[in-house]
Parts: structure tokens; sequence; C-alpha cells
């Protein structure tokens, strides 16, 4: 089948997906705004349509060896995802509820490539499809939540962990006490966007791990205790440098320093992790 020929077979079936990429571009901007958002949670929110290409890409044989069939099989259970999709989406936009448009994307999607190419082509790109999920932010109200819930519990087993080293430290909400100095927990030392991340990578690696299916779920659920971990480790040694250096020691360049090392450290666990699962 020569490059005509194979356009002309797939040209309906990409002449939709565009549209519905069309359809969808409000809610690519409203994700837009939220990846460059200050103190954003989902600046790696770039990075993920790069990362999924990259991993349909390792496929490209498998996937060719299943479109370039004479005959596709393809499936009309695809419609209902579509419709529904699109309803969503629809309504979504009546309401700017964007959070509910970018899922209805996913849907939309699987819903169109299970309609043109069937269930044997929607599988074997069944993660990457998945992957997108990280790039879809969560509404403001749920980060809010959850980050004041993580850095509550940050504050108290850090604030155990100081008191265990030998230095006095009384927690009053999310602030740390100690003779010299204090710590505040905030937003941003929360774990919260750290816990994203590490989610992402996570899934990634018990994507690529070799094992069994149980093993690659215990694999991506050990980045929630090791995100909470390594953020109560970054609060215990700020704590440490503001009591014995000072508070302002502990700001600046040592406290960004120290949430790349916390990453670095939380990436070192995790692959010890899937070490001792093999």
């Amino acid at each position: 089948m020569n490059v005509n020929e194979h356009l002309k077979k797939h040209l309906v079936p990409l002449s939709v997906f565009i549209l519905a990429l069309v359809t969808y571009v409000p809610t690519f901007f409203w994700m837009k705004v939220r990846w460059t958002a200050r103190d954003s949670y989902y600046s790696h929110g770039f990075l993920i349509p790069f990362v999924v290409a990259y991993l349909i890409w390792e496929k490209r044989h498998d996937l060719k060896r299943l479109i370039s069939a004479t005959e596709p099989v393809t499936s009309r259970w695809g419609l209902p995802l579509i419709i529904t999709g699109i309803g969503i989406h629809v309504i979504s936009s009546i309401l700017r509820v964007y959070f509910t448009s970018g899922f209805s994307f996913l849907l939309t999607l699987i819903g169109l490539i299970l309609y043109f190419y069937g269930t044997a082509v929607l599988k074997t790109i069944a993660f990457p499809l998945f992957f997108l999920v990280f790039m879809i932010p969560l509404p403001e109200v749920a980060v809010v939540n959850i980050s004041f819930r993580m850095k509550m519990i940050a504050a108290a087993i850090a604030g155990k962990v100081i008191n265990a080293i030998g230095i006095l430290a009384i927690r009053d909400g999310s602030v740390i006490r100690m003779p010299h100095a204090y710590v505040v927990v905030d937003d941003v030392c929360s774990g919260l966007r750290s816990l994203i991340s590490l989610t992402a990578l996570g899934s990634i690696f018990a994507y690529m791990f070799k094992g069994p299916m149980w093993k690659r779920i215990v694999l991506f659920v050990m980045t929630i205790p090791i995100a909470i971990i390594t953020n109560v480790c970054r609060v215990v040694f700020l704590a440490f440098v503001s009591e014995v250096w000072g508070h302002e020691a502990a700001g600046g360049f040592v406290h960004d320093l120290s949430g790349f090392l916390i990453f670095v450290l939380a990436f070192i666990l995790l692959v010890i992790t899937g070490k001792l699962l093999e």
C-alpha cells in the first residue's frame, strides 16, 4: 500500500480526530493556564503529551500490524463513548467546568479509537491513554482541600520526628515551634506537588516493570507513602537548619534545593522498591 492509499484509508478517522481536537481547544487552553500558574502543581503538564507520543511510538510495529489489516476490526461500542464524551464536554463548556471536560476528552478519544480501530488497538495503547490523566489538573477546591490535609499530616509527623531527635518542638496547626525558630508547613511544602509528579513517574515504572500485575500495582501504590515520607524528611531538615543556623538560613536557595533533593530521594526509593519487588 503506497502513501496515498494509506492516507486515503485513514482520511475519515484522521479528520474526525482533528475535529475532536479543535472542539476541545478551550479545555486545552484551560490546562495551559493551570500548568503555567504561579506555584502550579502541574508544571509537568507540558511533558505528558510528549511522553504519551513516545510510548505510542514504541508500539508502532504492533499498531502497524493491526491497523494495516485488510479488514480492520472496529467496534460499535465506541459510539456510545463518543456521544457520552461529547455530551459531557458540551455541558462542561456551558458551565465552564473544564475539569470534567478534560476527562470527557479522554472518554471521547477512547471511543474514537474503539470505533475506528477496534479493541486490539485500544488495548495496545491503553497505558499511554491512561497516562494522559496526569495532564488534567484537579479543581482548585480539591487542590486546596488535599493540600491542607497533607500539610497537616506532614507537620504532625515532622513534629514527632523533631522531638525524637532531641529538639523540643510543639506543633500549632501547620506551624512547628522550636526553642529558637519555627517552621511553617505551607501549601507549597504540603508534598502534593511531589505526590502528583511521583505518581506519574511511578505509573511509568510500574508499566515498564517486568513482573506480575500485583507487583506493578504495589510499585505504583508505594509512590504515595514515599512522597509523604520524603516530604516529612524535607520539613525535618528545614526545621533543623532553622533551629541551628536561624530561620533565614532555611529559606531561599536552601528551601528550593531541598525540594529538588527530596524528589531525587523519592526517585531513588522508588527504584529501590522496584528492585526489592524483583
